[in-house]
């Protein structure tokens, strides 16, 4: 029996209709995720799958015995608690007991009677017969991990990013036999991101999720469920597998529409040419005619959001930084950070939570001063700033009037103009929507229409702070190639580790307190990188201690031909590593013919063969190195 059974579900909001007779089921250790784009329902059917809104036709069964849980997008959670105490609330029997032993314990701080201390023998004799330590020192691992160190803080004092990673430990914490999480790598950093990720790979658990991450899904799903146009589509496979599968898809009924388009235009001019006395063959004919016609206008062809703003000129001296200092009391952001802006780079910025990430991109843009050293703008910089926090629009206007009050006209970098109307089809909304009042707007639809009014102001320095967050993977893939052609500089902050492999040239990595890195390559290289060091540093520690101890009988070193073998590894690894991260890129563009993509994923199975053999030996010689 499937642990998770959705049943012809439909749902519909007036004459919109979102889904239509949905079914799926998900069996014990299925990892799959629900893709679609921003308004197609994807939140509204987890809301029915977990019972927080019903669905018109339809329902969704959970097998009785298992325990499963929901993380959505707005943790709620109680706000009078500690977050320790959000944590193990729980109604399972181990967290019972933790929760037990933890208020008995704190008890017996303060009150010394021998009641209390009945009350906590009594918690510690359940904890030892329900083995419940093992998984109190894993709540207190997950939460460590998430960058959550006072569990005894009010969850009433915390920001909505640290919210939403104790609602992801608190969910963690019940070891669900099924977990449904709605965009769970917002508001985690790139370090904890790859722990979520390997935590879920490894977990025997049922998973169901939503996330833009594509990273995320093409190395924990095994199952890609795809919302299109009310149908769902179901591939067996990661998300590599299902780009391919979906190219072929569109290829096909492309093919197909092409025929009925023929087939279409042969009709019509039957029919213009057909004498007014109708025989019963023709009567039949012209019923066919209407039926096609009728087919042809429900036809749905695809927006493209097409983003080729014009942008201003950029001088020589764009940007410069000199020996600049910023600290919060004893909290060290910069120490001394010296860099020169090159035309038309473009720079990624990685580290944990808290480095000091949007300090830097305030203290660029004039919304924090530094203690010490210069920072330089060029004359003719035009600063385009998209931050992670919510837009400042007034919630009461119009869509249409937001656009307006910047430009009623957009010079776009062909030379031509675009009506206020013009361009907000391009970037998704319909004229219908146009009219529609900006708090009506969902999060990701705010936040496309921020970053059209940030664009549509011809800047020549693009900065961008997560900019991700909330926006579908076919707007994503969007903005991507128009970051790709952008002629100006371009400064982000992104969680997404594909988007940032795909546009930056080099990497700034806040390390130590104060101390950035700047790194010449991709992320996915920097952290590659980062392994080996750690791994090289480990083994440097591991030969001075030895070297203290005293002598031991001569080990086996390498041989000059091992010596050159290794070297020549440790250049070709990253080398077959950037190949592989290109041809990933290249499936997952979704406008390649089947063939290509046949053949490109041959050479990823080769590549990645390839790879592992470079990586066994390399660690073998490693070890006797």
């Amino acid at each position: 029996m499937n642990y998770l059974s959705v049943e012809q579900v439909s749902k519909s909001y007036g004459d919109r209709e979102l889904f239509s007779n949905i079914s799926f089921g998900l069996a014990r250790g299925d990892k799959a995720a629900l893709v679609a784009r921003n308004g197609s329902g994807k939140t509204t059917l987890l809301n029915i799958i977990t019972g927080r809104e019903p669905a018109d036709t339809g329902k969704a069964v959970f097998r009785k015995d298992i325990v499963w849980t929901y993380v959505d997008q707005q943790s709620k959670l109680e706000e009078h608690l500690s977050i320790l105490e959000n944590v193990i609330s729980g109604q399972t029997p181990v967290l019972r007991a933790i929760a037990q032993y933890e208020q008995a314990l704190q008890e017996q701080e303060h009150n010394h009677s021998e009641a209390a201390a009945e009350r906590l023998q009594i918690a510690t004799d359940t904890m030892n017969r329900l083995e419940a330590w093992d998984l109190e020192q894993r709540i207190r691992e997950i939460l460590t991990k998430l960058q959550i160190t006072d569990l005894n803080q009010s969850v009433g004092t915390l920001s909505g990013g640290q919210r939403k990673r104790v609602a992801l430990a608190k969910a963690l914490a019940q070891d669900p036999d099924l977990l449904i999480l709605d965009e769970p790598t917002n508001h985690l950093d790139l370090a904890m991101i790859e722990w979520l990720e390997e935590y879920l790979e490894q977990k025997q658990l049922t998973l169901l999720l939503v996330t833009h991450d594509r990273y995320f899904l093409d190395r924990v799903c095994s199952h890609i469920l795809e919302l299109e146009d009310g149908q769902l589509y179901h591939h067996q496979g990661n998300y590599s597998y299902f780009i391919e599968k979906k190219a072929q898809r569109k290829a096909s009924a492309e093919r197909e529409w092409e025929k009925m388009e023929n087939s279409y235009r042969r009709e019509l001019e039957w029919v213009r040419r057909m004498p007014k006395a109708r025989t019963t063959k023709s009567s039949s004919r012209v019923d066919a005619f209407s039926d096609l016609e009728e087919r042809m206008k429900g036809r749905k062809k695809e927006q493209e959001i097409a983003l080729s703003v014009k942008v201003t000129r950029l001088g020589t001296k764009i940007l410069e930084l000199h020996k600049v200092k910023k600290s919060f009391g004893e909290r060290l952001i910069l120490q001394d950070f010296n860099y020169v802006f090159k035309r038309g780079e473009k720079v990624g910025i990685a580290g944990p939570n808290g480095a000091g990430k949007s300090t830097l991109l305030n203290l660029i843009m004039g919304l924090e001063q530094p203690d010490s050293g210069k920072i330089i703008i060029g004359d003719t910089l035009v600063f385009g700033y998209f931050s992670q926090h919510d837009p400042l629009f007034d919630l009461n206007m119009k869509v249409i009037d937001v656009v307006r009050d910047i430009a009623d006209f957009i010079p776009m970098a062909n030379g031509s103009k675009l009506t206020a109307s013009q361009l907000l089809q391009q970037f998704g909304f319909e004229p219908p929507r146009q009219f529609d009042f900006v708090y009506k707007l969902s999060g990701g639809e705010r936040r496309r229409l921020h970053l059209m009014t940030v664009l549509m102001r011809n800047p020549n320095f693009l900065i961008l702070d997560e900019p991700t967050n909330d926006l579908d993977i076919d707007t994503l893939a969007v903005l991507e190639d128009f970051l790709m052609d952008f002629q100006g500089c371009l400064l982000m902050v992104s969680h997404d580790r594909f988007f940032m492999d795909k546009l930056a040239d080099h990497v700034f990595v806040f390390e130590e307190p104060g101390q950035v890195r700047d790194f010449p390559g991709s992320y996915s290289d920097y952290r590659i990188w980062k392994k080996a060091e750690t791994e090289r540093k480990e083994v440097v520690k591991k030969s001075e201690v030895q070297a203290a101890e005293p002598r031991k009988p001569a080990v086996r070193k390498l041989s000059y031909k091992e010596k050159t073998e290794l070297e020549q590894l440790d250049a070709l690894i990253p080398e077959l590593e950037q190949q592989k991260n290109a041809l990933e890129a290249r499936l997952m563009e979704g406008s390649l013919h089947f063939t290509e993509l046949e053949d490109i994923s041959k050479q990823l199975e080769l590549l990645r063969h390839e790879l592992d053999e470079k990586g066994m030996r390399w660690l073998e010689l490693q070890e006797i190195q």
